[in-house]
């Protein structure tokens, strides 16, 4: 009998831990060097800015997120190094939710900024700080294009002239917000608009029509995060899929629980309990 109480009631702590508090991935990739390498045991802090309580527990491909999220200490910040579900879970080419499929990125660009990259360096409207790892993105500067990964680059059209190194001004959708949209925003805001209307969006005649209906402008119903990888010159991120919807946000990273070479299996001893920074 107590047996089975402790048991049960270690299950719901070890639960309420990982939905309320702290979770814990590890690092796939190395589009976060040098902050996070190949092997780091990411700890999350829920806290920060809410832990997300699921409200359908139908994870099926295609179904949306259904959901709300616990008040948390603070709003998300520009430079926080966020785990989320990545917005293209099954479709690329439209945002959809997929469980257990995370990526790890740092926030540089809050809802209603507006992003430019110039020669490889972030830039903001509304924060005049370094945001992510200057000397990464001079290494992105500096290489010849022939040598770039060649990665999609958004709003995938070449007549924009964007790539890695170059793209922008790009708006960061906020909830609330209406802007006034024309042709030249179909691509960047198409798979935003479907994920929130569940309609097609489309161009004719060189008018946007949402549902057959002409779209002069739209109030955007949720919020948005522009992501990007520290290590810039190798990292797929907002650049190349776009915006991170705030729900698919499931937390700030801000420690590193452990890490182990993949290669050795040996035990990186200065990286145990790493402020993540």
């Amino acid at each position: 009998m107590w047996l089975c109480l402790a048991f049960w009631g270690s299950v719901a702590v070890y639960a309420s831990v990982r939905i309320f508090i702290t979770d814990w991935f590890v690092a796939p990739s190395d589009s976060m060097t040098p902050t996070i390498i190949v092997g780091d045991e990411i700890l999350v802090n829920k806290l920060i800015f809410g832990g997300r309580i699921y409200t359908n527990y139908n994870f099926d491909e295609g179904q949306p997120l259904e959901s709300w999220r616990m008040p948390g200490l603070r709003k998300i910040r520009h430079n926080d190094v966020l785990v989320f579900n990545y917005p293209r879970g099954y479709d690329r080419a439209k945002i959809e939710f997929k469980i257990n499929y995370v990526y790890c990125k740092r926030c540089i660009g809050l809802p209603g900024d507006t992003i430019t990259v110039v020669d490889g360096h972030y830039q903001n409207n509304n924060f005049s700080q370094t945001l992510g790892i200057e000397y990464k993105q001079e290494e992105l500067r500096l290489c010849p294009d022939s040598l770039v990964p060649i990665f999609n680059v958004i709003p995938g059209d070449k007549k924009y002239g964007w790539n890695a190194k170059n793209m922008g001004p790009l708006y960061v959708p906020k909830a609330g917000e209406t802007r006034y949209l024309g042709p030249s925003d179909y691509k960047p805001y198409q798979m935003i608009i479907e994920y929130e209307t569940e309609k097609k969006l489309v161009v004719r005649d060189g008018v946007l029509m949402l549902d057959n209906q002409p779209l002069g402008e739209y109030t955007f119903r949720h919020n948005y995060y522009f992501t990007g990888g520290d290590n810039a010159i190798n990292s797929l991120d907002s650049r190349h899929w776009g915006f991170v919807p705030e729900e698919f946000i499931v937390g700030v990273a801000d420690r590193i629980l452990y890490s182990k070479d993949p290669n050795t299996g040996h035990f990186r001893r200065n990286r145990i309990w790493k402020r993540i920074e």
